[in-house]
């Protein structure tokens, strides 16, 4: 991403600072005017039904592809290069501090670290030697020229989808690159789980026939971009294929095979594992912490933008966004968002209603509720005492997915580590919320997390301290 840092610098500083002072004064409540005589008068927005739309911070934009941003053309190398963007290749295939698309990233697995493989046309080091059946049979087929079956690190069982014309000008991009030298390591795993030929008959097993699957899919490929054409069908083709979102927000059994490919399947997008230290939400639309408040154009606002009136990204989906989704066209992002408002609901609607006495409590000065001391002081100039924080800026933490969610990992995580919203094309602020594991001790930590797991209209379990101490043991970032 290209977007500098010092024009956001000056304008971050001064909404922080605008922010605090409104705490400071009392106005964290989201009022305009002079304190209110009564204490009725400053929860009247929310009784109103205002409070579920808290002031906006920063102004809307119409959605736009960014500058400079490949978008699908007459020719292989700008329609592949905007493939490549849509299966967010470059974060995978790039290691920290090196080239893009020259490999080498580290990721762990249960049986070891793997490498990612360089796929610039470097000739000795990189696909240069491949000719379009070897990338194809790598990238559909799971079999890499001369190592054999491959780890499924790499999600072949979702490129299964990916159409032949789509890889003919994925392979025309990638072959157009800047050739890079790089001998990536070789991969971490102890003999003899090392060994290459279990992963055949790992793959005969979990992963589908991509013969099969184009065959099958033929009528939907050959209609795409027609007026004929379905927008969930186009949706399920970047969902369940090229953009690969089972990789992490489908569980995946203990042979280490998602537990579904598609949305027949009642398990995929149903939420994934801890990876990185952070846990994929549910993608459908049941449950306290899937979609089923999200309109489409929630989820169109998250992956343009990498934020919305519900909330704001992190962890890897924050690199999703800024590889990725952001320069994806508004046409290929509301087919996302129709396809994934169209899968089954994975459990009970949310039955999540806003509720006032924390904010009433909390404006009267009673912070005698476990926990709400340290929110005042900790959380309460940015998020609000309503908890409704500031649209597309400081996210609400009332019905907040992350907070509803039965798993507190995620919201322990960012107390702990703290998170960035990264900047976008069409909203280049950058707002980070620091962490608070450096100066909060567990006992703290549970405190704070369960207040605001149980406010606001929250209903969700309190977090004890033994689960934050277990959690701070295994984060990769140490606080």
């Amino acid at each position: 991403m290209k977007t500098s840092r010092k024009n956001s610098v000056l304008p971050v500083t001064l909404l922080a600072g605008m922010v605090l002072l409104a705490g400071a004064v009392g106005l964290a409540h989201g009022q305009k005017g002079d304190a209110p005589k009564s204490s009725a008068a400053p929860l009247a927005h929310i009784a109103n039904g205002m409070g579920r739309d808290p002031q906006p911070m920063v102004t809307a934009q119409p959605h736009a592809l960014p500058a400079g941003a490949p978008a699908p053309g007459a020719d292989a190398v700008s329609r592949g290069a905007y493939l490549a963007r849509a299966g967010d290749c470059v974060a995978c295939h790039t290691a920290p501090g090196g080239q893009p698309f020259a490999g080498g990233l580290p990721m762990s697995s249960p049986i070891g670290t793997i490498y990612s493989s360089n796929i610039t046309p470097d000739a000795r080091t990189g696909i240069g030697g491949y000719s379009f059946e070897d990338f194809d049979r790598a990238v559909r087929h799971g079999v890499a020229k001369g190592k054999g079956s491959l780890y499924p690190a790499m999600p072949y069982p979702s490129y299964a989808r990916v159409s032949e014309q789509d890889m003919k000008d994925l392979f025309a991009y990638f072959l157009s690159l800047p050739p890079v030298e790089h001998a990536v390591p070789g991969n971490d795993i102890p003999w003899p789980l090392s060994m290459r030929w279990p992963l055949a008959v790992w793959r005969g097993m979990f992963a589908p026939d991509a013969d099969k699957v184009q065959l099958k899919q033929a009528p939907a490929i050959a209609a795409q971009g027609t007026p004929e054409a379905d927008v969930k069908a186009r949706g399920a083709y970047l969902v369940e294929g090229l953009g690969h979102c089972g990789a992490c927000h489908t569980p995946r059994a203990f042979t280490m095979q998602e537990k579904g490919l598609a949305a027949a399947d009642a398990q995929f997008l149903a939420g994934g594992a801890t990876m990185d230290g952070w846990v994929a939400k549910s993608l459908r639309t049941g449950g306290s912490d899937g979609l089923a408040r999200w309109s489409e154009e929630d989820i169109v606002a998250l992956l343009k933008t990498g934020r919305n009136r519900h909330s704001a990204v992190f962890g890897g989906m924050a690199d999703v966004v800024s590889h990725s989704t952001q320069h994806m066209t508004d046409g290929d992002l509301h087919a996302i968002a129709a396809y994934l408002k169209a899968l089954p609901a994975d459990g009970a609607a949310s039955t999540y209603t806003y509720n006032t006495a924390t904010a009433e409590a909390l404006w009267k000065g009673n912070d005698s509720q476990r926990g709400a001391a340290l929110y005042v002081d900790s959380c309460a100039a940015c998020h609000r005492t309503d908890g409704l924080g500031y649209q597309e800026v400081f996210p609400a933490l009332a019905g907040n997915s992350a907070v509803l969610s039965a798993d507190p990992h995620n919201l322990v995580a960012i107390i702990l580590n703290g998170h960035q919203v990264p900047a976008t094309a069409t909203r280049p602020s950058t707002f980070t919320m620091p962490a608070f594991g450096w100066r909060l001790n567990d006992a703290q930590v549970a405190d704070l997390a369960s207040f605001v797991r149980s406010s606001w209209g929250n209903a969700s379990a309190a977090v004890s301290a033994d689960q934050v101490a277990k959690q701070r043991k295994s984060t990769p970032h140490g606080n």
